[in-house]
């Protein structure tokens, strides 16, 4: 095999494999040539697959439970209040490039989640990711990088803020304005900065799902036909191949491995299961008083409405469900015994993978046993993951909605949620082309292989190459 000497991720989050490699194909030259020229097909999701933790998981190939984060919010205790957004503070496990860091290697990340704040300056430059507040934050390593930035692309944009709204025309603008810089910003870096692994992030992909899927997919029950909108996704694909190109005309190909993928894929979203209100109509969640309207689940529990002294469990939302038990012994006011909790939780589990959706048929949810699914379950986990109607259907937290079903999402306007499926490209000298369906944790095993380093023996994945 040619000797690679350095290797580019580029990442698009969400990319969706069947639009890639079915729908869109076609009028995606340099994702085609790719293709031709190496390995691809979909790449398995963490379970949940959600992009806090899965570009966690795929840096360091290790599951959520070895790191301890289940979503974007994660309980800090078992109090019933403490919540905390999963930033790059909570991550104690090296990534791909501090292990590389090591060895001398020096890279260039830009925009990968959970790398706000920089707690562990890596051995080269990173610009952080769509959890950074704003540019007048610290974003940069060097510190000095800001200002280059600035005088580079202008003012660059960590994420499209409240992309959860109905003005569909700003927001496509403010996608291409964000996708725009920061590819700028990219190829500025791989010509004057020192490298041997590359890592990007485009959130422009997800941003754009979840903004336009139900525009551009016939099978969702909000679509019409001839909508402004109607061919959004598609031309942003267009685009965002275009600028891939351009990425690949700053790349020697001839002694660089090149990874196009995402952390998970996108589907349409049927509805929302309004986790809470279920749990309360079961009997397992009691309230003190009935709410006036559709409530805040953070807001019940801060205002004192929950009788936790009759409460067995409660919800969270999400596009994906999390259930926790009233654990005697556990949670502070615990009303399940220890003794009882595994019988409990098979019982909800079994009563939550029956309910119907809102015809009456099967919806095909699962419940997960942490313990079951992850090598280790550190930190506070959830006591079942609950995925809704193969992720047709996302969890709703509120309390107080007219019925268990939904169909308006409770945190602004989204028509899509994740699916379990991502995709990857991975093309380099003396590859062998085909499909070979993988796994995210194998990308960081793959790299580490490729540059001629060992691969850590508790790492999920296995090299690929």
């Amino acid at each position: 095999m040619s000797r690679i000497e350095k290797v580019a991720v580029i990442g698009l989050d969400c990319a969706e494999p069947s639009l890639v490699f079915e729908r869109y194909i076609d009028q995606l030259p340099n994702l085609r040539r790719l293709m031709s020229a190496g390995r691809w097909g979909n790449l398995e999701s963490c379970l949940p697959p959600i992009t806090v933790p899965a570009w966690s998981c795929m840096t360091t190939s290790k599951d959520p439970g070895t790191l301890g984060i289940y979503g974007f919010r994660n309980r800090k205790d078992h109090s019933y209040e403490n919540l905390s957004i999963a930033t790059n503070i909570e991550i104690h496990e090296p990534r791909v490039w501090d292990i590389l860091g090591t060895k001398g290697k020096k890279s260039i990340s830009v925009g990968v989640p959970q790398t706000y704040p920089i707690v562990r300056p890596p051995n080269g430059c990173q610009v952080t990711c769509f959890l950074t507040p704003g540019i007048d934050s610290q974003y940069t390593h060097p510190p000095e990088l800001k200002q280059e930035i600035a005088e580079v692309v202008g003012e660059y944009m960590v994420d499209v803020k409240g992309f959860r709204t109905d003005d569909k025309k700003w927001l496509l603008e403010q996608i291409y304005v964000m996708t725009e810089r920061r590819f700028n910003l990219c190829r500025h870096l791989l010509k004057t900065k020192p490298w041997d692994l590359f890592w990007m992030v485009e959130m422009g992909t997800d941003r754009i799902h979840h903004g336009f899927w139900a525009n551009c997919d016939s099978q969702h029950h909000r679509f019409q036909p001839g909508n402004p909108f109607e061919h959004a996704i598609r031309d942003y694909y267009i685009y965002i191949d275009k600028k891939i190109g351009e990425l690949l005309e700053a790349l020697d190909l001839k002694t660089t491995a090149v990874w196009v993928l995402s952390d998970h894929g996108a589907k349409r979203m049927d509805g929302g299961l309004c986790f809470n209100d279920w749990l309360i109509r079961e009997g397992y969640l009691v309230l003190k008083s009935k709410p006036a309207g559709v409530a805040k689940w953070d807001g019940i529990v801060k205002a004192g409405q929950v009788d936790w002294s009759k409460t067995t469990a409660w919800g969270d939302g999400g596009y994906y469900g999390r259930l926790f038990i009233n654990q005697q012994g556990r949670e502070p006011r615990g009303t399940v015994a220890a003794a009882d909790y595994e019988r409990f939780r098979d019982e909800l589990a079994r009563k939550i993978e029956a309910i119907p959706d809102h015809h009456g048929r099967p919806m095909g949810t699962k419940c997960y046993k942490p313990e079951k699914i992850y090598k280790k379950v550190n930190r506070v986990a959830p006591d079942l993951v609950v995925i809704f109607g193969d992720l047709h259907w996302r969890s709703v937290g509120t309390v107080g909605n007219p019925d268990i079903y939904t169909f308006e999402n409770d945190t602004g306007p989204d028509d899509a949620n994740h699916a379990q499926q991502g995709m990857y490209i991975l093309s380099y000298p003396d590859a062998k082309p085909g499909r070979h369906d993988a796994s995210l944790f194998d990308v960081t095993p793959t790299i580490l292989k490729l540059m001629g380093e060992a691969v850590p023996a508790e790492m999920v994945g296995r090299p690929l190459a």
